[in-house]
């Protein structure tokens, strides 16, 4: 890294809301102890773990309770099949344990579906839409919602398609829950940037991701346009981190950073999207 000093300065107090650890269902880089660890190392304020097909409530309560560290543990819950799909029960349940972030389907959403398998995927199933039979909303999203408003969580679209997701982030916001739009420079939920610029206009909180960018899936030229079209306060910042393959998730934050500053973007308009607009989400 050119600027590594910086980078070190910067990432304190920092959360990467987005990592992938095991315990899971797909092979990973690091286990969670190892991530915690490693987080507070760098004097990271919090980290989320995310799993595709369970909780991570009890995960995180475990490693916040046997670890005295500043760095806090986040959990969430991914609505895909094993937890019965847009299940507002499954859901409650994670939040009632602590889990801070409900993610609409992700590998099971009907939308990623038609792209084929991901590496991992161990289960036939049928996609999960948010739409019924007849073009509407399912009546289990609009109970979803009334969930995650009660625990004043943060409602994340997953995997679903672009015209899912413009439905999605408009009732989300006009009910008045905290929305995310999940990592929109992935190869298979590609939005145009004017399309993330109206969503980040709904008062929706825009996820940029480092593995989207070091991946490939979108050039560097096009991310950081959206960065400064979008606005750093309207963005906040993950790896999506945790396949083994890869680098370490801390890492990846730290280079994520770096890029950044190499971009000319300010010390506060990085803050800002590592630290203030995470804490937003999550306190």
């Amino acid at each position: 890294m050119k600027n590594s000093e910086k980078c070190l300065k910067l990432i304190k107090g920092a959360y990467d809301l987005h990592i992938h650890s095991t315990p899971s269902h797909i092979k990973r880089k690091i286990d969670d102890i190892e991530l915690l660890e490693m987080a507070e190392k760098y004097q990271m304020a919090g980290i989320m773990i995310k799993n595709h097909y369970e909780s991570t409530a009890g995960r995180a309560e475990l490693l916040n309770k046997h670890f005295n560290f500043k760095t806090k543990a986040f959990s969430g819950i991914v609505l895909n099949s094993p937890v019965g799909g847009i299940n507002p029960y499954a859901a409650e349940s994670a939040l009632k344990l602590g889990a801070k972030f409900v993610w609409l389907p992700t590998r099971d959403a009907l939308h990623c579906l038609k792209y084929g398998n991901m590496e991992g995927d161990f289960f036939n199933r049928e996609g999960i839409t948010i739409f019924d039979s007849s073009g509407n909303l399912k009546s289990s999203f609009f109970e979803l919602l009334q969930v995650i408003k009660k625990y004043n969580a943060v409602l994340a679209t997953g995997h679903i398609s672009i015209e899912e997701s413009l439905v999605v982030c408009q009732e989300a916001t006009k009910f008045g829950v905290k929305t995310v739009l999940t990592h929109p420079d992935w190869k298979r939920t590609k939005f145009p940037l004017e399309i993330q610029k109206k969503i980040s206009d709904m008062g929706v909180f825009i996820e940029k991701v480092w593995a989207n960018l070091e991946d490939g899936d979108v050039t560097l030229e096009d991310f950081i346009e959206s960065i400064r079209l979008i606005g750093p306060e309207k963005i906040f910042l993950t790896t999506d981190r945790g396949q083994y393959n890869k680098d370490y998730p801390i890492n990846c934050y730290l280079m994520f950073i770096d890029m950044l500053i190499e971009n000319n973007f300010s010390d506060e308009e990085i803050k800002i999207m590592t630290s203030d607009n995470p804490y937003k989400l999550v306190k």
